[in-house]
Order: C-alpha cells, then structure tokens, then sequence
C-alpha cells in the first residue's frame, strides 16, 4: 500500500517541534501574549516559519502561520479556494488545528490582503486579542493594515526578540542536523576541486556545487563563485556575475551557502588556484586565517559581539587590510543569517548552543582572501570546526 510519508525529506522530530512549542508558550504566557503570527515567502531567510512548522515558504509564495497560547495552530498558504486542498496536505502537519488557502500573489495587487482576511478571521477568535508579531520586517504594510483596521480592540506588540531567545540556542538533535549540512557541503567543495578546469565558466563550477548538495539532500542553494587572474581582488560573485571563461593560473573563489537535510544552513567559503596562488593572495589568507583564530578565541558564553567586532577590525587595519564594514560572523539555522550578528550593533550576547559561520575577509588592492567556517558554541568557548574541507588555497 502506498505510504504518502515516502515522499517526505529530512524532518525535525515531532519531540522537537513540542520542545519548541513548550518553551514559545511559557514565553507567551509570561507576557500575556494570546497569539504570535508570522508571514515569510522565502527560504533563505524564512527560518521562523519552519521553526514553528516545520514548513518553508518557498519562492515568493508567502506562507504564515498563527500560533494560540491555548491550542494549535493555523497554517494560510496559497492555495485554491475552498474546497481545494491547502499546502502543506493534511497527512503532513502536525500541531495544527486547521489549514487554510487563498489564491494570493504577491505580484497581482488586488489579492493582497486575500491571506490577511483569512488570518483576521482566526484572530477574531478572541475579543481584545494581544497579537504578537514575529519577523516584522517580513509583513507587508497591506497584511499589517487589513490587520489593524479589523481587528479593532487587538493589541500588537513585537515578539520577534523574545521568540529570538529561544531559536537561537540549538537542541542536541538541531546540532546533529547542522553537522550534517557541513558534512554536505564538504562534500560538494571537493566535487568543486575537481571541476575546476580552465576553459569552464564561473556558472558552470556553480552548477557541479549544486548538483552535488541536491544529490546530498539539501532543499535550498545560494552558491557564489568568481574566478579572475593573480592580482587582483576576486570576491564572491552572484549568478549574473559568473559567465567568466576560467584560465590558467586562475584564482576561483567559492562560497557554499546551502542548506541541508533537515533545512539547517551553514556555509563554507574556499579559494581555488590553478597553479601556485601568488604571494599576495597567499599573504592575505595566512591573516584571514589569524583573524578566525582570533576570533574563535574570543567566542565565549557572555561575550559582547561589539567587542568581537571592534577587535576584528583593529587586528585587520594593523595588518594593512581594510576593516570589515558589513558581517563577517552571524549564527545560522533554519535562516542562512540568523542572530547574532558579530558586529558593533547587535545587543545578544554569545551563548552556549549557538551555531555560528565565521567569514572573515583581508583584503586590499591586489588580493581578497576569505575563509568561512561553521562552529558551535559550548560552555568553555567553541566545538571543533564543524567542515572538514583544509583551511588552506586549495590547488586544483
């Protein structure tokens, strides 16, 4: 007999997904919360969706659930209208008392709120409601305005840090998982070492990276490659960027930033040479090197990530390199940049169970060196690097 639950990849136990709802809900009832929702229509940064779900929003397609103090919850996603079949299908969910569907889009404008009538519905459940709101930034205003102007009574407040607190810290089974993204994307980095060749483009290396991490099971990818001659800068480029013919003597950056089974991410970020890598690129990754030991050596439970961030960027100008101005160390989970960040404004300090990607970058006029590696967070400082891949210009 066909079994549905065959078609299934990687899913979080259901004793996680109760671990997590048990402590949201302690949370909300200590501050008096009666709902949280949540809106996302992306996987790479949809983490708070699949967190309580175990469900993704793929595409643009935005996907929200609604989650009671006092029951289960509420799935909306784009579906057909009633009586269609909402995703995800009903042998799949669990925790949820009821799915339901819209034909939303989010480039057709007249639909926009076809997904907010629905949510207004389950939150008039309760008169004088307080709603708590998670991943603001992801709500569209017209999601957030049907909202306000039915719900009249409701009170909204932001619950995104609160729920933050608790999704950071990582469950043994969360590690387990996480641990095998990096294992994956191992994997694909040596696949990638073995596809590069000149005469290839930039796209196709992308191309052998992807196929490798799908075969492995990863859902979701964000690869970045670039290549260029000795010299010169060769940063991370995005798919618009990667027609470039490699060529002897090339340098080949590559940035692995893939989720795996189960949906965790972490990323590995590497540098290619065809040939002897010049001294200037070699230069430059020994202090990239230094500056992750640094770094590593200063992650501890309690630490500031301004005090990280500042001396991150000291240890890079004293050795003639530019300073870091955007992030180069964020946690990561179910998102691919998830809090904290190690810079100057994050106010979460470290704590043990934290899945962190470290990326520092020297660089300067003539190269750019990244290495980008993923570790856990214990009690007396770091775990082992969780990628096995050698921290060094890796010669094809």
């Amino acid at each position: 007999m066909f079994d549905p639950k065959e078609r299934l990849t990687t899913s979080i136990s259901t004793e996680e997904l109760e671990r997590r709802w048990k402590a949201v809900r302690q949370m909300m009832r200590a501050n008096r919360i009666d709902f949280l929702l949540m809106r996302q229509d992306e996987e790479f940064l949809g983490g708070y969706v699949k967190w309580f779900s175990d469900f993704s929003a793929r595409h643009s397609y935005p996907f929200t659930v609604i989650f009671p103090v006092d029951e289960e919850m509420t799935l909306i996603s784009c579906a057909g209208t009633p009586p269609a079949d909402p995703f995800p299908p009903q042998w799949a969910v669990r925790g949820v008392k009821q799915r339901l569907g819209a034909p939303y889009f989010a480039s057709i404008h007249y639909t926009s709120t076809y997904d907010a009538e629905l949510a207004v519905k389950v939150l008039k459940e309760k008169k004088r409601a307080t709603i708590g709101l998670v991943g603001r930034s992801f709500i569209p205003v017209t999601f957030y305005e049907s909202l306000r102007k039915q719900l009249v009574g409701s009170k909204f407040v932001d619950a995104t840090d609160l729920v933050d607190q608790i999704k950071v810290i990582k469950s043994p089974e969360e590690i387990e998982l996480i641990k095998r993204t990096a294992t994956l994307q191992d994997t694909a980095m040596e696949h990638v070492r073995k596809s590069i060749r000149p005469g290839r483009r930039d796209f196709e290396i992308l191309a052998e990276a992807q196929y490798s991490c799908v075969m492995q099971g990863s859902e979701r990818q964000l690869i970045q490659v670039n290549s260029g001659p000795p010299g010169i800068p060769v940063p991370f480029g995005f798919r618009h960027f990667q027609n470039r013919v490699i060529q002897e003597g090339d340098q080949v950056s590559v940035l692995i930033e893939v989720n795996g089974p189960g949906g965790f991410y972490a990323e590995i970020g590497r540098i290619f040479s065809i040939g002897k890598p010049s001294q200037e690129l070699q230069d430059a990754f020994g202090v990239a090197l230094e500056a992750q030991r640094l770094t590593l050596s200063l992650l501890k439970p309690g630490a500031s990530t301004k005090e990280i961030w500042d001396a991150n960027n000291e240890f890079l100008e004293k050795r003639g390199y530019s300073p870091e101005s955007r992030l180069y160390a964020h946690g990561q989970g179910y998102d691919l940049v998830e809090r904290p960040l190690i810079r100057y404004d994050e106010p979460m300090k470290i704590q043990a169970g934290m899945n962190l990607t470290l990326h520092p970058v020297a660089t300067n006029s003539k190269a750019w060196a990244p290495i980008c590696d993923n570790y856990i967070v214990t009690e007396e400082g770091v775990s082992s690097c969780l990628h096995k891949t050698p921290k060094e210009i890796l010669l094809v």
